[in-house]
């Protein structure tokens, strides 16, 4: 069995991760927490907070599928 194709898909999320990983610790050093767009879920009582980010989950779906569907077409 060969495995190099698999390899080398699991080589590239590795470094994906990485550089979103790297984003996301800038983005928080300097005080960017997301998007907080209309329709995003915000539940903040004394000691809790919970957010589920709908709208921004829908816009980045949609944005992903387009991009997904240009390469897959090349």
């Amino acid at each position: 069995m060969q495995y190099s194709g698999l390899a080398k898909i699991v080589i590239a999320l590795g470094i994906l991760l990485i550089i979103v990983g790297a984003v996301m610790l800038l983005f928080s050093k300097y005080g960017f927490h997301g998007f907080r767009l209309p329709g995003d879920i915000l539940i903040q009582k004394e000691n809790f907070t919970f957010y589920f980010p709908v709208t921004t989950a829908i816009i980045i779906s949609i944005l992903l599928t387009v991009l997904f569907n240009f390469i897959s077409r090349r």
